[in-house]
């Protein structure tokens, strides 16, 4: 064996490495394969077309080609433009205006504001006799001094160790609560009144009180805040119209204390019914109104709290029909569009007379829309029902608002859910707009329809029986 030779092993390939590719080979490719492929792959048509069209018998140019292509272009947007057409025909409600409903108008100064007599008041002449002040205060200054006494708290403080308060202070602090333009007055007016309108435990007023505020005095001042209160049926101007009108009109300064003492007055009625029935549920109307001026979005809960007042102000004999006849006066003032449906939403609660007070304006805003004298619900559903999604002429932003008053006239209160015929009746009706409206309907509102009808479907399945009070039907 030669010293120089490799070893068996070494020249043994090695079975971890992959195998060699073999090497591929050069292929020379000749102008005859290439124009052979470009004939058979067809890219000179183009260039045979334009050959033709060029040197064709005919002698067409390149300005007929021109003139075709603006042809079709112009029966295109013609065809386009015929399709739009149909389709506003189809749904005339593609422009259907937001919320929104003006409720205040020109603001005036109030009228029946006399002097209150508060220099001759006897927290007033205690300071002005007092040796031990260490300055002279006179009457003439007495209205101002009472005014930062009142900002700085210390009226309050004087009122709850006297335990009273004199007719001349509660009337002045109601008249700057009402209105003053002062803000940091009126909000101190404002919790003074709250203060002393509470309760404490054993359901007495904290400090004695003999002047109350009154409807009359609360109607002046919601009237002098430009409040429109035309005859039921006439319909309050929209927000757009609002907007180009003078800086004088819209939401008053001092609507915050005037919910506010509203608030505190309801809540005393177990020591003293400031309001009757009848007028209780002229505020609460104009409470619910409100709820459409946009001027008065960043005021839902104080509008919430003072709905809520009114509607546990009433007793249980007097709740029923106080509530019809509040939901008759704003089904006449308000439309049929998606004001009602806001209204419907921001009636909120899971107390069973906010869920009753949701039920009867949907039930008289239906029976109002349908010229019904009674509101029979089984002939409302009857009417909803017979409303085919299938038809041409369907007005699906009608059916949309229909759909929303019927399952809330439904399933706010418990009175329908047992009723087997009626609950079944309506379900099958929101299946089928949820499956017979075609997902490329050309309606605006046929989409929003068909995924309403579903979500509704869904609640529908899976509402339970409650104990809420039940429904008349008038």
């Amino acid at each position: 064996m030669v010293t120089d030779e490799p070893l068996d092993f070494e020249e043994e390939e090695d079975p971890l490495l992959p195998a060699p590719y073999p090497a591929k080979r050069k292929k020379v490719i000749s102008l005859d394969d290439l124009l052979l492929d470009y004939f058979e792959t067809g890219k000179d048509k183009l260039k045979v077309k334009a050959a033709k069209s060029e040197h064709g018998p005919r002698g067409y140019g390149s300005d007929d080609e021109d003139n075709r292509v603006r042809e079709n272009e112009i029966t295109f947007c013609k065809l386009f433009e015929d399709c739009e057409e149909e389709a506003k025909v189809l749904d005339a409600r593609d422009d259907v205006p937001p919320w929104g409903q003006r409720f205040f108008g020109c603001q005036k100064a109030p009228s029946n504001l006399s002097d209150m007599g508060v220099e001759n008041c006897q927290l007033l002449q205690s300071f002005c006799v007092s040796e031990h002040l260490g300055f002279d205060l006179e009457i003439q200054q007495g209205e101002g001094f009472l005014e930062g006494m009142l900002m700085d708290g210390w009226l309050l403080k004087l009122v709850h160790i006297g335990g009273s308060v004199e007719d001349s202070i509660a009337s002045w602090t109601l008249n700057k609560l009402l209105y003053s333009s002062n803000k940091k007055l009126q909000v101190s007016a404002t919790d003074f009144w709250d203060c002393i309108l509470s309760l404490d435990e054993d359901d007495k007023l904290l400090v004695n009180l003999e002047y109350f505020p009154s409807y009359s005095v609360l109607k002046c001042a919601i009237l002098s805040y430009g409040y429109l209160s035309e005859t039921p049926g006439t319909k309050a101007s929209t927000s757009e119209s609002a907007a180009a009108d003078s800086s004088d009109v819209g939401p008053p300064h001092n609507i915050i204390a005037w919910l506010r003492l509203v608030s505190a007055c309801c809540k005393i009625r177990k020591v003293r019914s400031i309001f009757s029935p009848s007028e209780a549920e002229e505020f609460l109307v104009i409470v619910i109104s409100l709820f459409l001026d946009r001027g008065l979005e960043g005021l839902l809960l104080i509008l919430g709290d003072c709905l809520n007042s009114l509607v546990l102000y009433f007793n249980a004999n007097e709740w029923e029909s106080s509530c019809v006849m509040v939901a008759e006066s704003i089904a006449q003032r308000v439309t049929m569009d998606l004001n009602c449906l806001r209204l419907v939403d921001c009636i909120t609660g899971t107390n069973k007379r906010i869920k009753f007070l949701r039920s009867q304006l949907a039930l008289q805003l239906l029976k109002i829309n349908f010229g019904l004298k009674v509101g029979n619900v089984e002939k409302m559903l009857k009417l909803v029902t017979s409303i085919s999604v299938k038809e041409r002429g369907c007005d699906f932003f009608r059916l949309y608002v229909y759909l929303v008053l019927m399952d809330t006239l439904l399933f706010s209160s418990d009175a329908f859910r047992d009723k087997t015929m009626i609950v079944d009746t309506w379900r099958n009706y929101l299946r089928n707009c949820s499956t017979q409206i075609p997902c490329r309907s050309w309606t605006f509102y046929a989409p929003k329809v068909r995924n309403k009808a579903s979500y509704l479907l869904q609640g529908a399945i899976f509402k339970k029986s409650g104990d809420d009070g039940n429904v008349s039907a008038r």
